[in-house]
């Protein structure tokens, strides 16, 4: 499991939390809504005064898209993530939280071009070009990195940055 500093667990967090934990967009969580990418557990609904309510996620919701945002960042396209999400699902019967844990049936890993399922049982597949077939693996497994969820530092580098800034200008 990948690092959490400064997230509290609640029973559900709203779009404007899910977005500073992960570093994604509110908009980008609504069009993945939209898209059934990841949708929230409690979707918005209309108000009898005729506004709407606050998509809520929960805190499965939250590991999912924090692993998202780092497959996003890293280059994936919404079409490849589609695809591990479908292939988890319909391959071996399991949702993303469940292959980012330690011990997991199937720990997901990527090279950064391709991501692969290792399971248990040391099979590998590529979740993008075959992922009903098992790959026949010769080293090179060092080279992989294991897919975890961990909270964006959005605001962190910005401030860093300025921190720099302020410290190269004073030893001048």
């Amino acid at each position: 499991m990948g690092s959490t500093d400064g997230l509290k667990l609640k029973r559900s967090y709203s779009a404007r939390e899910v977005a500073a934990f992960t570093g994604l967009t509110a908009r980008q969580l609504q069009w993945w809504d939209a898209k059934k990418l990841l949708s929230a557990t409690v979707a918005s609904h209309k108000t009898a005064s005729g506004g709407f309510t606050e998509r809520r996620y929960s805190p499965i919701d939250l590991y999912e898209l924090l692993a998202l945002a780092d497959l996003r960042r890293s280059g994936f396209s919404v079409q490849k993530i589609r695809m591990v999400l479908d292939a988890l699902r319909n391959e071996f019967g399991v949702r993303l939280y469940e292959a980012l844990g330690e011990g997991a049936y199937v720990t997901l890993l990527t090279d950064g071009r391709e991501i692969y399922a290792r399971t248990n049982a040391g099979e590998f597949f590529n979740l993008l070009s075959a992922p009903g077939q098992p790959l026949l693996v010769v080293g090179g497994e060092a080279q992989l990195k294991e897919l975890s969820s961990q909270t964006a530092a959005r605001g962190k580098k910005k401030q860093n940055r300025k921190k720099s800034k302020v410290n190269k200008k004073q030893q001048r």
